[in-house]
């Protein structure tokens, strides 16, 4: 039998949701039975690959860099699981909305909000270009599963993934499985 390709990713986020994942504790080594991991902040593997059939998708969309990744994960990823409130409905991450865009939010954290060394940083690599305004995943992308919690509780992540390692889809239905917070 082929393991399943399962990938997660950590975009504007807390990570979390990831924590939560560990939290699978023992229920990890059946799983990792099951799947091929293939692309995580937790593996620290760089490139999004090919044919990934599942992928757990933490976060909001904040960057440009979140964008083509994004994209990539769309063009390459059979079913795409939006992971955590942040991801469904960009809750905290997109607390920075109300700022107006992106320069006023880093105008208020870097000046403003700053007691020291008050300046923006424009080195490359240390701020990823924002964009103006912080979106769930399916704003930008079609999402499969919508796996809410802020983070989602371990058990809610194993009665998600367990139908998808049978080929089967999650009942995403009552309290235990769409609870936001």
């Amino acid at each position: 039998m082929n393991k399943i390709k399962l990938a997660t990713v950590w975009l504007g986020g807390c990570s979390g949701c990831h924590m939560s994942f560990l939290d699978l504790d023992e229920w990890l080594i059946e799983l990792a039975a099951q799947v091929e991991v293939v692309y995580s902040p937790i593996a620290d593997i760089k490139e999004y690959p090919e044919g990934v059939d599942v992928v757990l998708v933490e976060g909001a969309i904040a960057n440009e860099e979140h964008l083509e990744l994004i994209h990539q994960i769309r063009e390459r990823t059979k079913t795409i699981i939006s992971f955590g409130d942040c991801a469904v409905t960009g809750n905290v991450t997109a607390m920075r909305n109300p700022t107006g865009n992106a320069d006023v939010s880093l105008q208020l954290a870097y000046i403003e909000g700053a007691d020291l060394n008050q300046q923006i940083p424009h080195a490359p690599g240390i701020v990823p270009p924002l964009i103006d305004k912080v979106v769930p995943v399916h704003h930008i992308v079609p999402v499969d599963i919508y796996l809410p919690g802020c983070p989602p509780s371990a058990s809610r992540i194993r009665d998600t993934l367990e139908p998808l390692l049978k080929g089967e889809m999650p009942e995403m239905v009552g309290r235990e499985m769409i609870k936001f917070g």
